[in-house]
């Protein structure tokens, strides 16, 4: 039987497509995602990187929304870090405005003209100036610490990465993914790092590097399960975000579940999860592709 009705007209269909992908970017971008999408792209001025880089290629794609989250999760698990977040973020006062401000960092350092891309930057530094404190176990930190600024980079394109790979449209190439990582080091290197790591096989060893300083702290853990739990948005926009929460845990190393205390359910993950995610990113990339 071939279902007919007005919900099956392609007009309609574009209708529900363009209002889905609106409501996406206006709140992962903001109410003035249009005017901020002319000033990225409708200009002469070349950017940081060619249209075929592949930094492109990754952060173009609706796997960014799983890779996102991964982030944040893997970021946690340094308390210094985490610290900062802790006792400087509103993460909770105002989520979406911290998303947007995150959404409109990547896409002006990626799409956008050197100059957009360089005022991202000097934004960056002016607020990580006046982040600092002491940690859980009494040691100083500073936003603006080149070693701190290494991990939040690590854990960034190791989870953009993941993300590309299980739920992107082209996953990349050997060779491509050593150019994302020098890709990104540019930006890297922007904000402060001192030596980021260039090829895939570096990335690994610096975040074996990094383990003996992670762990699971109260704030992490608290921020896990808001983020994962309590999400601060409409009932009826919950279940599609509860299946990329689900994507981006299953993506999460095993080492990082008991820190973090989150499940470790490898047959949920592949039968039920991993599945789901394909599904949310597929539609997302149907809502947003314009």
């Amino acid at each position: 039987m071939v279902l007919t009705g007005p919900w099956h007209d392609e007009p309609m269909a574009d209708d529900v497509r363009s209002w889905v992908g609106e409501q996406v970017r206006n709140k992962v971008i903001g109410p003035d995602a249009s005017r901020r999408r002319t000033e990225l792209f409708d200009t002469a001025e070349p950017g940081w990187f060619d249209d075929d880089a592949p930094i492109r290629r990754v952060h173009a794609d609706a796997s960014m929304f799983i890779g996102g989250l991964r982030a944040l999760l893997l970021q946690s698990l340094h308390p210094l870090a985490m610290a900062g977040v802790a006792e400087h973020s509103d993460y909770r006062r105002d989520p979406w405005g911290r998303l947007q401000r995150t959404a409109d960092f990547l896409a002006a350092t990626t799409f956008g003209p050197a100059s957009q891309a360089q005022q991202a930057v000097d934004r960056v530094h002016r607020v990580h100036r006046h982040v600092v404190g002491t940690g859980p176990g009494g040691e100083p930190y500073a936003a603006n610490d080149p070693h701190l600024l290494e991990w939040v980079h690590l854990a960034e394109i190791d989870s953009f990465l993941a993300a590309h790979d299980r739920y992107g449209v082209h996953p990349l190439s050997g060779t491509d993914r050593d150019r994302y990582v020098a890709d990104t080091a540019v930006v890297a290197r922007a904000l402060g790092v001192t030596d980021p790591p260039e090829t895939e096989a570096c990335l690994r060893i610096r975040l074996a590097e990094f383990r003996p300083e992670l762990r699971g702290t109260r704030p992490a853990r608290t921020a896990a399960r808001y983020l994962l739990l309590q999400p601060p948005m409409p009932l009826a926009a919950r279940a599609p975000y509860g299946l990329i929460a689900g994507a981006a845990v299953a993506l999460m190393p095993t080492w990082t579940r008991a820190p973090l205390r989150l499940p470790w359910l490898p047959v949920s993950e592949a039968v039920v999860l991993r599945p789901a995610g394909d599904i949310v990113t597929r539609t997302l990339r149907w809502a947003t592709t314009v």
